[in-house]
Protein backbone atom coordinates (compact mmCIF):
# COMPACT_ATOMS: atom_id res chain seq x y z
CA UNK A 1 0.00 0.00 0.00
CA UNK A 2 1.25 3.69 -0.02
CA UNK A 3 0.58 6.18 2.18
CA UNK A 4 0.71 9.95 1.75
CA UNK A 5 -0.16 12.04 5.11
CA UNK A 6 -1.28 15.91 3.74
CA UNK A 7 -1.28 18.61 5.90
CA UNK A 8 -2.37 22.36 4.80
CA UNK A 9 1.08 23.33 3.89
CA UNK A 10 3.01 20.51 3.01
CA UNK A 11 3.18 16.05 2.03
CA UNK A 12 4.23 15.08 5.35
CA UNK A 13 4.62 11.24 4.71
CA UNK A 14 4.41 9.68 1.50
CA UNK A 15 6.01 6.22 1.17
CA UNK A 16 4.56 2.65 0.96
CA UNK A 17 4.15 0.78 3.72
CA UNK A 18 2.33 -2.56 5.02
CA UNK A 19 -0.19 -1.60 7.51
CA UNK A 20 -1.22 1.08 9.04
CA UNK A 21 -3.40 1.30 12.31
CA UNK A 22 -5.28 4.62 13.39
CA UNK A 23 -7.83 5.77 15.65
CA UNK A 24 -11.42 7.08 14.41
CA UNK A 25 -14.65 8.13 16.65
CA UNK A 26 -15.86 4.65 17.17
CA UNK A 27 -12.36 2.77 17.95
CA UNK A 28 -9.26 1.77 16.96
CA UNK A 29 -8.54 -0.12 13.36
CA UNK A 30 -5.72 -1.58 11.21
CA UNK A 31 -5.86 -1.16 7.29
CA UNK A 32 -3.73 -4.17 5.03
CA UNK A 33 -3.40 -4.10 1.57
CA UNK A 34 -6.56 -6.30 0.67
CA UNK A 35 -8.91 -4.51 3.11
CA UNK A 36 -11.83 -3.10 1.72
CA UNK A 37 -11.77 0.84 0.71
CA UNK A 38 -13.71 3.24 3.43
CA UNK A 39 -13.44 6.39 4.38
CA UNK A 40 -13.19 7.56 8.01
CA UNK A 41 -13.18 10.30 9.88
CA UNK A 42 -9.82 9.95 12.19
CA UNK A 43 -10.02 11.00 15.90
CA UNK A 44 -6.79 12.85 17.55
CA UNK A 45 -4.10 10.49 18.41
CA UNK A 46 -1.79 7.91 17.37
CA UNK A 47 -0.91 6.47 13.76
CA UNK A 48 1.17 3.54 13.43
CA UNK A 49 2.79 2.66 10.37
CA UNK A 50 4.98 -0.46 9.87
CA UNK A 51 6.63 0.24 6.81
CA UNK A 52 7.80 -2.30 3.91
CA UNK A 53 11.64 -2.63 5.59
CA UNK A 54 12.40 -1.07 9.13
CA UNK A 55 11.12 -0.55 12.55
CA UNK A 56 7.28 0.56 13.06
CA UNK A 57 6.76 4.38 12.57
CA UNK A 58 4.99 6.21 15.25
CA UNK A 59 2.63 9.76 14.38
CA UNK A 60 0.35 11.58 16.18
CA UNK A 61 -1.92 13.25 13.97
CA UNK A 62 -4.37 16.11 14.79
CA UNK A 63 -8.44 15.11 13.65
CA UNK A 64 -8.47 14.87 9.72
CA UNK A 65 -9.69 12.16 6.72
CA UNK A 66 -8.66 8.57 6.05
CA UNK A 67 -9.94 7.72 2.76
CA UNK A 68 -8.34 4.14 0.97
CA UNK A 69 -8.81 3.53 -2.69
CA UNK A 70 -6.97 0.25 -4.29
CA UNK A 71 -3.61 0.16 -2.68
CA UNK A 72 -3.64 4.06 -2.05
CA UNK A 73 -4.38 5.19 1.49
CA UNK A 74 -4.63 9.19 2.13
CA UNK A 75 -4.44 11.39 5.37
CA UNK A 76 -5.73 14.84 5.24
CA UNK A 77 -4.57 16.41 8.82
CA UNK A 78 -4.65 19.79 10.06
CA UNK A 79 -1.72 18.68 12.28
CA UNK A 80 1.21 15.81 12.45
CA UNK A 81 4.28 14.82 14.52
CA UNK A 82 6.44 11.61 14.13
CA UNK A 83 8.81 10.36 16.52
CA UNK A 84 10.88 7.15 16.32
CA UNK A 85 9.13 5.74 19.87
CA UNK A 86 5.81 6.32 21.91
CA UNK A 87 7.80 8.30 24.54
CA UNK A 88 9.51 10.26 21.85
CA UNK A 89 6.26 11.36 20.24
CA UNK A 90 4.83 12.22 23.41
CA UNK A 91 7.85 14.86 23.99
CA UNK A 92 7.45 15.82 20.35
CA UNK A 93 3.55 16.46 21.11
CA UNK A 94 4.11 18.12 24.16
CA UNK A 95 6.73 20.24 22.96
CA UNK A 96 4.72 20.99 19.55
CA UNK A 97 1.31 22.03 21.69
CA UNK A 98 2.91 24.46 23.48
CA UNK A 99 3.74 26.24 20.70
CA UNK A 100 0.40 26.01 19.25
CA UNK A 101 -1.06 27.15 22.19
CA UNK A 102 1.59 30.20 22.21
CA UNK A 103 0.81 30.97 18.61
CA UNK A 104 -3.11 30.82 19.09
CA UNK A 105 -2.66 33.16 22.00
CA UNK A 106 -0.66 35.69 20.03
CA UNK A 107 -3.54 35.03 17.06
CA UNK A 108 -6.24 35.38 20.03
CA UNK A 109 -4.81 38.75 20.82
CA UNK A 110 -4.24 40.40 17.71
CA UNK A 111 -7.78 39.35 16.97
CA UNK A 112 -8.86 41.19 20.14
CA UNK A 113 -6.86 44.38 19.25
CA UNK A 114 -8.29 44.93 16.10
CA UNK A 115 -12.26 44.28 17.00
CA UNK A 116 -10.92 46.79 19.79
CA UNK A 117 -9.83 49.40 16.77
CA UNK A 118 -13.13 48.90 15.16
CA UNK A 119 -15.19 49.70 17.43
CA UNK A 120 -13.49 52.72 18.20
CA UNK A 121 -13.22 53.73 14.32
CA UNK A 122 -17.21 53.12 14.40
CA UNK A 123 -17.55 55.07 17.76
CA UNK A 124 -15.55 58.04 15.88
CA UNK A 125 -17.67 57.93 12.62
CA UNK A 126 -21.10 58.18 15.08
CA UNK A 127 -20.00 61.07 16.99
Amino acid sequence: MHLKILLPTEIFFDQTVRKITAEAENGMFCILPRHSDFVTALAPGIVSIDPEQGATIYMAVDQGILTKCLDNVNIAARNAVMGPDLGALQQTVEKEFTILDEKERTARSAVARLEAGFIRQFLNIEG
